[in-house]
């Protein structure tokens, strides 16, 4: 990285950590060493002809903040870096991510090829809100090749999915689902919110777009909104960003700085808490009170060799039922002291929920089932505080289900 080029420098030579200290920087000409905020909606021109080339040439320069805003910009250019993107997006929350990667490429006749075990939200938009436009939404399970096999024995102009799974962290094979979908004809949208750019790197497998919601780990303080969607560039300019620019799911200036700053860390915070998570889903699965463990980490997880294969290590979620059913897990969460009750995740303090009664409370009981959401089932995102302190703090509230 050049020296004498500190306002604007090439990080193409640094390694990944270093990248999410450094890249995408754009300094002012005040030489700030932390990000400057652009808290502005628009700009301003020295002459008519200047917002004429300005808007004739779309792109050349900064005319709106619903297009295009300097700290936003960093935080895009920053992640894109980091994933190996060409193109980045972000917008004001992870679902309005999910809704423009999306509908940006659907139209009344086109098909959507989706797991069913997906987070409630975007089951929602993919099940009910394409389908009332016209758009075919064809569910499978996200396990099962054969599944994917047949539903992409037609033509598809999208395939979405999350892996792992919310909440039962279940894995999608990502290299032989990008080879079915490409066959068919359709684009790979991945929602990579669990594993983290961190942990695992869908473009590597056929990935045609990634989205985050940056509320989760790239925050990962609890303090704001966030989403972003990352693509190559002709996809990125030709297909979504006309999407947004007209539907304007931006984000803010002001939240783009603190997901700037979250970036910095996310590498150690991620890595950090994918060591406690480890030795917490040890603990419960040698613990009798809880029936299952699903953590990715563990040799026991069905799909463990996939594992190996796509994420780096096991992640910072952990689901686990607990004999007993919904009382137990209520008396669970409740005899939790220093673990708090939050359906938020990835967050530097240990979150737990229920997913049957939060997340997910607005399926039917059959969707619940078929998606393995049981009435014991608890959700555990892991955070930064001591693994012990973690594990004695699930070993006294279990002691009361």
């Amino acid at each position: 990285m050049s020296r004498t080029d500190h306002r604007k420098p090439d990080v193409s030579a640094l390694r990944p950590r270093s990248q999410l200290i450094h890249g995408g920087t754009n300094r002012s000409a005040f030489d700030e060493t932390s990000e400057a905020i652009f808290q502005t909606s628009g700009y301003v021109y020295a002459a008519a002809e200047e917002a004429e080339a300005a808007f004739a040439n779309d792109g050349m320069r900064h005319v709106y903040s619903r297009f295009r805003n300097p700290t936003c910009a960093m935080f895009e250019d920053r992640l894109a870096a980091y994933e190996g993107a060409e193109w980045a997006y972000a917008t004001s929350s992870g679902m309005a991510a999910v809704f423009a990667a999306l509908m940006c490429q659907l139209k009344a006749g086109d098909r959507i090829v989706a797991p069913y075990n997906l987070f409630i939200s975007c089951l929602v938009v993919i099940r009910d809100i394409a389908t009332r436009f016209g758009v075919e939404a064809v569910l499978v399970d996200g396990t099962d090749l054969t599944q994917w096999e047949e539903a992409l024995s037609k033509p598809t102009t999208v395939v979405f999915l999350e892996t792992p799974s919310n909440p039962t962290l279940d894995i999608v094979d990502l290299g032989a689902v990008c080879e079915l979908a490409h066959k068919a004809g359709a684009k790979v949208v991945v929602d990579n919110a669990f594993a983290t750019p961190v942990l695992q790197r869908p473009f590597e497998f056929g990935a045609d777009v990634v989205i985050y919601s940056a509320t989760k780990h790239i925050d990962g303080q609890g303090r704001c909104l966030g989403g972003i969607i990352l693509s190559d560039k002709a996809f990125g300019n030709d297909v979504i960003h006309p999407f947004l620019r007209h539907t304007g799911p931006t984000i803010s200036p002001f939240n783009a700085w603190v997901l700037l700053k979250g970036l910095e860390t996310l590498d150690l915070r991620v890595n950090a808490m994918c060591a406690g998570a480890d030795a917490v889903a040890r603990f419960l699965e040698g613990h009798p009170k809880v029936a299952r463990v699903n953590y990715p980490g563990l040799d026991s997880h069905p799909q463990r060799a996939l594992i190996r294969r796509q994420m780096t290590a096991g992640g910072t979620m952990i689901t686990f039922e607990v004999k007993g059913g919904k009382d137990a897990a209520f008396a669970t969460l409740n005899g939790l002291g220093m673990v708090m009750i939050s359906n938020n995740l990835g967050d530097a303090k240990c979150l737990a929920t229920h997913p049957a009664t939060t997340t997910h409370c607005k399926l039917s009981d059959e969707d619940k089932a078929r998606a393995g959401i049981t009435p014991g089932l608890i959700r555990l995102s892991i955070g930064l505080e001591d693994p012990q302190d973690i594990i004695e703090d699930l070993d006294r509230a279990l002691s009361k289900a």
